[in-house]
């Protein structure tokens, strides 16, 4: 029984790889430039992309043939997602910012838990409920691990639901709603919670940990994530050119070029949902322009995280 069990283990896992272009057969395409280093790339049903250019408080459009606008101006936002009536989430300087469809802001949707003030949220995932999750690592590192998720249920209450993690980033719930990964950048890390009941985690455990930096690579830190219909998962790894995809056993599958050094958030988007679009910055976040590329990933087909 242990021999069948292992060998359907291991042929699920070569299945979800399956599809997945060779490294070697994967470059990519730069789309745009954007003043500086950006974050939280989304995409509208129009096809329009959107990203946080973090160092200069500006959210701008990218539309199909690459020509950039400016949006929305906002103190530092980042992660960013679109809701089902066109209005915008936006992670943001001690706040989830809640806009319009035209930018214009409207009620914060989160800016304190519990009293106690919101320090920095970074990214979030939308929960088909009608909450929330969303990631908040401001003061946060190895030795001070301070950094915390939190879940705003229908009704607008934020409430805290993970705590003591080395600067929790990138966030995504599957789509059963049954497990969210959070990764943990401080420990290289992604890490999972099964979720009992919206908002209410089980505790957690290690779904993998990643490559560590080596050669012209600055850092090894995990950054924002997406999935595709395999359950494969997507991640920007910051400071190492390049996206890792694990399977959904977190199994290391790929590892493909990003395009830029400080690799910052991933979305699928394209006729076939299999263009994968990176944000960062080409070199050092604080010194070098933002940018964003495509990778073509033909046999690969992205979730459509629209709510």
């Amino acid at each position: 029984m242990k021999l069948m069990v292992s060998f359907l283990a291991l042929t699920a896992g070569l299945l979800a790889a399956g599809d997945l272009p060779p490294q070697t057969a994967v470059k990519p395409v730069k789309i745009a430039e954007v003043p500086g280093y950006c974050e939280g790339i989304v995409f509208d049903r129009s096809g329009i992309a959107y990203v946080s250019d973090t160092q200069h408080g500006t959210i701008y459009t990218i539309a199909p043939d690459g020509k950039t606008a400016l949006w929305a101006r906002t103190p530092a936002p980042n992660g960013h997602k679109i809701l089902s009536d066109g209005t915008h989430l936006v992670c943001d300087k001690g706040a989830v910012l809640h806009l319009d469809a035209t930018g214009k802001k409207l009620a914060d949707a989160s800016s304190e838990c519990e009293g106690k003030p919101l320090r920095a949220p970074n990214d979030l995932t939308i929960d088909p409920k009608g909450g929330f999750y969303f990631t908040d690592p401001g003061g946060s590192d190895v030795k001070n691990p301070i950094g915390t998720v939190h879940y705003v249920d229908p009704q607008g209450k934020t409430h805290l639901i993970a705590q003591g993690l080395a600067f929790p980033n990138g966030i995504i719930l599957r789509p059963d709603g049954k497990t969210l990964l959070v990764g943990e950048s401080g420990h290289n890390r992604i890490l999972s919670f099964p979720v009992v009941s919206p908002g209410k985690l089980a505790p957690r455990t290690v779904f993998a940990t990643l490559p560590t930096k080596q050669g012209d690579q600055i850092e090894n830190a995990p950054d924002g994530m997406t999935l595709d219909e395999d359950g494969n998962l997507f991640v920007a790894h910051y400071g190492m050119h390049t996206v890792q995809v694990l399977g959904p056993d977190g199994k290391l599958l790929r590892s493909y070029p990003g395009g830029n050094l400080t690799t910052s958030n991933v979305a699928f988007w394209g006729p076939n949902m299999d263009q994968l679009f990176i944000t960062g910055a080409l070199a050092d976040e604080k010194t070098s322009k933002g940018a964003v590329w495509r990778l073509d990933l033909k046999g690969v087909r992205g979730l459509k995280l629209l709510r």
